[in-house]
């Protein structure tokens, strides 16, 4: 694992104290085992899978939350694990909390459980008002005040 000193960067920057903090957040995740595994796919243009490895988990032990820019996926079990006597133990039941940080406009659409993968299918949606538009060129409005001839004032004749 390579770990990168931002410290010179923090200094001399001003503003970017979120993106700093993403950094950060990613070193540690990735310092500690990320458990439980996961894949994050692109499925489409603006969609995108995350599936996670839960064995042993049902629906109701999951609980999935999403709050702005950012969905956390967390898992408990339900009792019941001191009547069982483990001889070896390699399924991990433990509580996990796994957070991911969506960008914008990024909404969870589905999410099932199947043979012990959760998946969750998230899908960029940007509002109409926020998506850039076509300005056409030409017509009465886009020459008023934009062509670079000089600019006539009443009453004074043109000089030819």
């Amino acid at each position: 694992m390579r770990t990168y000193d931002v410290a010179p960067l923090v200094r001399s920057s001003v503003g970017f104290d979120r993106l700093f903090d993403l950094l950060a957040q990613a070193e540690r995740a990735e310092a500690s085992a990320a458990w439980p595994p996961y894949n994050i796919e692109k499925v489409a243009e603006d969609e995108y899978r995350i599936t996670m490895a839960v064995a042993g988990f049902t629906a109701d032990e999951i609980e999935l939350t999403q709050h702005d820019t950012a969905l956390l996926v967390s898992g408990q079990r339900n009792g019941q694990e001191g009547e069982r006597q483990y001889l070896h133990r390699g399924i991990a039941a433990r509580t996990f909390r796994q957070t991911f940080n969506l960008a914008g406009h990024v909404k969870v659409t589905g999410a099932a459980l199947e043979n012990g993968l959760l998946t969750v299918d998230l899908k960029r949606e940007v509002p109409e008002a926020l998506k850039p538009r076509r300005i056409a060129i030409g017509g009465t409005q886009a020459a008023l005040g934009q062509d670079n001839a000089p600019a006539q004032i009443e009453g004074e004749a043109k000089a030819a």
